[in-house]
């Protein structure tokens, strides 16, 4: 990757939005490592045996990108918001498409944790995750979106609060609150 600054990042995004084609072409260098090194990270959690690889992940998070042609960029941890929503989408989409029993029928207990579980088990808890998430962004979408960054996309504290545009204090408070609501619905099956 080019050493880029984050401004760099968010004037290739601006061009874009404003409709240089090739601000895109620009842009992808500045930010494929750090695409690629958040779809790893993901991906490590996953089933050993998972047949999606990384790079596979990243380009097809690439081309989802690409179609995005009505967003509003704003800056780069905009950007890498959106990429976690589109990793998330990328995972789920695969794993319900892989996913042949009904999700709750063999009463799997669902944790947030990266305990070794069959890959059968893992997508039952990833399924059961965003359809947890779905409720909960019903009831407070903030805290839905902490969980989306922190888990799918694996920032910490500071990148989670960089991206929402919240204090880290803020962030910390939301993830733990929304820990505890997910635990709750994902264990009460």
């Amino acid at each position: 990757m080019s050493h880029s600054t984050p401004s760099d990042v968010t004037r290739m995004l601006l061009r874009w939005r404003d409709g240089d084609e090739q601000a895109l072409t620009q842009l992808m260098p500045l930010v494929y490592d750090e695409l690629h090194r958040l779809a790893g990270k993901y991906l490590r959690r996953e089933r050993p045996d998972h047949t999606l690889q990384t790079t596979a992940l990243v380009h097809e998070a690439y081309l989802r990108l690409v179609e995005q042609t009505h967003t509003d960029w704003r800056n780069r941890a905009h950007f890498f918001g959106v990429a976690a929503q589109l990793i998330r989408r990328i995972l789920v989409d695969y794993a319900r498409s892989r996913h042949a029993a009904r999700r709750g029928s063999g009463g799997i207990r669902l944790t947030l944790d990266d305990a070794r579980l069959s890959a059968k088990e893992r997508e039952a808890e990833l399924l059961a995750l965003d359809d947890a998430l779905t409720d909960l962004a019903a009831i407070d979408a903030r805290q839905s979106r902490v969980v989306e960054l922190r888990y799918f996309a694996g920032l910490n504290i500071e990148e989670t609060a960089e991206v929402l545009n919240l204090s880290p204090a803020t962030v910390k408070r939301e993830w733990s609150s929304a820990r505890a609501w997910l635990y709750n619905q994902l264990n009460r099956k």
